[in-house]
């Protein structure tokens, strides 16, 4: 009897140990590599969105001024705040689970068609990556980008359309080009930016 109670323990005691790594491991995503980033893929044009995720004016009730972005991770939306109670809403793609953000920044430098150098952190984890790569239609970063703070993320195009509204980013936010572009023209150097990961109440 006390055997098996010796041996009873330990099973128990490993089980938790196990469960315990488990618990604490980061998320298995963190350590999968980035998708949707395919150097020299040219977009199809053709490609057609979703109702969701194109572009539309809606009713957005907000207590921040007209002329801010305001990025719903969760919604996978980005809105443009717009005087009267409205906004326009574009589809975005997001960060996967592991590189998902929230934070207050301001558009610091706007670029088209903008060169792509990958953080380190990206090319540690996809080694096959260029090191750099001149912008034009089969860049990573579409037509435009806006530049986020002091941070590494973007507001950018994409060269796969079919990712709007999906989570498979490093943490940028990706529109298809048309809406880049639009979005580009409309916000100047200066713009609030608000990332949330949960829709305003």
């Amino acid at each position: 009897m006390t055997d098996f109670r010796r041996r009873t323990g330990l099973l128990v005691a490993a089980s938790v140990a196990a469960l315990s790594l488990v618990m604490s491991a980061p998320p298995a995503s963190a350590q999968q590599p980035d998708r949707g980033d395919e150097p020299g893929l040219v977009a199809d044009d053709a490609y057609q969105l979703e109702p969701e995720w194109q572009k539309q004016v809606v009713y957005f009730r907000t207590t921040e001024a007209p002329g801010t972005i305001i990025v719903s991770t969760a919604e996978r939306h980005l809105y443009l705040v717009q005087p009267g109670g409205r906004a326009i809403r574009y589809g975005i793609g997001v960060g996967r689970d592991g590189f998902q953000w929230q934070g207050l920044v301001t558009i610091t430098n706007k670029k088209e068609w903008p060169d792509w150098t990958p953080p380190p952190e990206m090319i540690q984890r996809q080694p096959y990556l260029p090191r750099f790569m001149a912008g034009g239609p089969g860049n990573p970063l579409g037509a435009r980008a806006m530049y986020l703070g002091t941070t590494v993320y973007r507001i950018h195009g994409t060269n796969r359309p079919d990712t709007i509204g999906t989570k498979v980013s490093s943490g940028c936010f990706r529109l298809v080009n048309n809406d880049v572009a639009d979005l580009y023209d409309r916000v100047p150097v200066g713009t609030k930016v608000v990332i949330r990961q949960k829709p305003e109440l």
